[in-house]
């Protein structure tokens, strides 16, 4: 993170290119939301941001567009990851992206998503979409379609989609195989026996079974001859292995439930390490991608690969991502929607895709947040603001502006009659009957006397409880959003913040509601747009009543 001066002169130069001069309210918001300590000591923020606003100030725009320039060349050279892999060569690299249709897919996803699309076009190879599912109690046809549609609304594209499920008859083959070599058999030990033998590294006495008996416990495996839960192939590897994984971890078990695809067909279902080994095989994956939490499994991945004469294709860790303040990861998310401490799984609080579309988060800037970390390994915990930031970029030229008012506070004014004015070129007229509304906050710092300008509209100043209008030349530095309550739309906007507390737990302050009035002009919106609320943020739409309109903010 720069210094917060340096944070402060790059928001001050684009508030002075934007607006013709730099103003020091419009500017801590833009400082704060990049760099939230800044709110710790807000007077000693302030005072630093009205200095440098000052000194901005004084700067010609030739002067302003080229200092700008260091600050948009350091952010797009950070963005800019080499994506390169080792073992790569041009045409003949093939990628995987497996998901398990088990829940909605969430920005950790994207990132594995995209970093496996994007190696893939780099060396102008294949990108396949494969889903992982062979655990018939969690996953569903509607997960395959959520994760489908995610992936669309992305920008991904595959070359191919595939099932692990459709070939189990061939991992039942490569079992086998792993049993007539030694390296696999049916152990009928309880759960809770083979965790204790496997931590003090000893073996239970279905490891020592002959060939004939192995095969004789597969077969029945396969015709459902055991009850779930008492039987499970195992790989014979080495009890007395520092990496646990080795200890003859389990390859495939009975599992009971019927498949949302296959439905009754099969009663054993191989786990993640035999089925990726196989079906990567099977696919022609020359480098198979996975967080870093898999790294103590790569042994175990060679392991099979070799004892089956399967080609070692590269194996590539990168770290996990996790999100400050938010839950990134299927076990943390589903209590809080079944609990209903969030409403449902595109609640705007949450990162799953769902939840980033509905909040206004564009495909573009979720690609650029998570291809900022390539294939590190390093861990990181990057807060909202980072992505927000990269969504701001991109709606900033993009989005059509608004007057929004929050909290009004209606105030007599002695201007009527038909008035047009333009908001960022975008022409519009009001019928002005003597009354405005102003944000509550706004008012509340308003001295007597004091000139401020209701934005595109007026100068004025403060008459006991009306504003009168002040004619003069100079353009005070106070701006004011206003809106003519008469033609104003009822709205509110949710504004999400972090989920997750400090320590983890659930965040009730994590929605706020701000109810207010938008202009007349906000009716054209259709919902799914994004729109910019002057002097306020970004939004989307979400819902359009007859009588309300409802947004979400965005950043």
């Amino acid at each position: 993170m720069p210094p917060l001066e340096e944070i402060i002169r790059k928001h001050a130069l684009k508030n002075a290119l934007d607006f013709g001069k730099a103003t020091a309210n419009a500017v801590v918001g833009k400082v704060i939301a990049e760099f939230p300590d800044a709110k710790k000591d807000m007077k000693t923020t302030m005072a630093k941001v009205n200095e440098v606003v000052n000194e901005v100030n004084k700067k010609s725009k030739a002067e302003w567009e080229n200092e700008i320039q260091k600050y948009e060349f350091v952010e797009k050279k950070h963005e800019e990851k080499e994506l390169s892999v080792p073992n790569a060569e041009a045409g003949k690299v093939t990628t995987r992206f497996p998901p398990e249709p088990g829940g909605y897919p969430h920005i950790g996803h994207a990132k594995a998503a995209f970093l496996n699309y994007e190696i893939a076009q780099h060396y102008k190879g294949r990108f396949i979409l494969r889903f992982d599912d062979t655990n018939p109690e969690k996953e569903s046809m509607e997960f395959v379609q959520v994760i489908r549609e995610a992936l669309e609304w992305l920008g991904i594209k595959w070359e191919k989609e595939t099932y692990t499920s459709d070939n189990m008859v061939k991992i039942y083959n490569y079992a086998e195989q792993l049993i007539k070599k030694g390296k696999a058999y049916v152990c009928t030990c309880p759960q809770e026996k083979i965790s204790e033998l496997r931590t003090s590294q000893k073996s239970c006495p279905c490891r020592n079974q002959r060939l004939q008996d192995a095969l004789f416990r597969w077969g029945n495996m396969l015709n459902g001859k055991y009850q779930e839960g008492t039987a499970v192939l195992r790989f014979r590897g080495d009890l007395t292995s520092l990496n646990t994984v080795m200890r003859d971890p389990t390859l495939a078990r009975v599992i009971s439930a019927k498949h949302y695809r296959q439905g009754k067909a099969y009663h054993v279902w191989p786990g993640y390490d035999l089925a990726v080994v196989i079906t990567d095989a099977l696919e022609g994956i020359t480098h198979p991608m996975r967080s870093k939490e898999y790294e103590l499994r790569d042994e175990l991945y060679y392991a099979l690969c070799d004892t089956l004469g399967i080609r070692r294709p590269t194996l590539i860790s990168f770290s996990r991502l996790e999100m400050k303040g938010a839950p990134v990861s299927k076990r943390l998310i589903t209590p809080l929607v079944k609990e209903k401490k969030v409403k449902g799984w595109d609640d705007p609080r949450l990162p799953t895709i769902a939840a980033l579309k509905r909040r206004g988060i564009l495909p573009e800037a979720i690609k650029r947040f998570v291809l900022r970390f390539g294939l590190t390994k390093t861990e990181s915990e990057p807060t909202w603001d980072i992505l927000l930031s990269e969504n701001r970029k991109l709606l900033d030229s993009a989005a059509k502006h608004f007057y929004f008012v929050p909290d009004p506070v209606k105030l007599k004014l002695n201007l009527a009659g038909s008035i047009r004015f333009a908001l960022k070129g975008a022409e519009r007229s009001v019928n002005l009957k003597n009354k405005v509304a102003v944000p509550k906050a706004d008012h509340a710092l308003l001295q007597p006397g004091e000139v401020f300008a209701l934005k595109d509209l007026a100068f004025v100043k403060p008459d006991g409880k009306k504003l009168v209008r002040v004619d003069q030349k100079a353009i005070p530095e106070k701006k004011v959003q206003w809106v003519v309550p008469e033609e104003a739309i009822r709205c509110e906007v949710l504004i999400p913040k972090d989920l997750l507390k400090e320590d983890g737990s659930y965040n009730e302050n994590s929605l706020e509601t701000v109810k207010g009035l938008c202009e007349k002009e906000c009716a054209s919106l259709q919902e799914n747009d994004v729109i910019q609320f002057e002097r306020f943020g970004f939004c989307r739409l979400d819902r359009k009543g007859k009588k309300k309109l409802s947004f979400i903010y965005s950043c």
